[in-house]
């Protein structure tokens, strides 16, 4: 079990619970506004666009190729960019903050 903290961009805090399956689906079942996961999570949108606090970066990772690119077309994206559908959730991420970019 991990547990997911989202700051929504109303700087409102939603904790969260998971054990599998991607950030995005925990963030969706759980209501987390400006999350809205429209693509399903195959990577083809950036509706889950969530940013890493640096300190956490390195467990996450950096985007993968096609996940870069979605992130190229939000103007909202930084360094610390992920979608969050390409997230797994694991024990190594508990803990995670994410702050959502949309």
């Amino acid at each position: 079990m991990a547990k997911i903290t989202f700051i929504t961009s109303e700087g409102e805090t939603i904790e969260t619970n998971g054990s599998s399956g991607s950030i995005m689906e925990l963030a969706v079942k759980n209501s987390v506004k400006g999350i809205d996961g429209d693509c399903g999570g195959v990577c083809s949108c950036a509706t889950c666009h969530v940013h890493v606090d640096s300190a956490d970066f390195e467990r996450t990772g950096g985007p993968g190729e096609i996940e870069a690119d979605m992130l190229e077309l939000d103007d909202n994206a930084t360094e610390y960019s992920r979608l969050s559908c390409q997230l797994e959730i694991s024990e190594a991420l508990d803990g995670l903050v994410l702050k959502v970019a949309n």
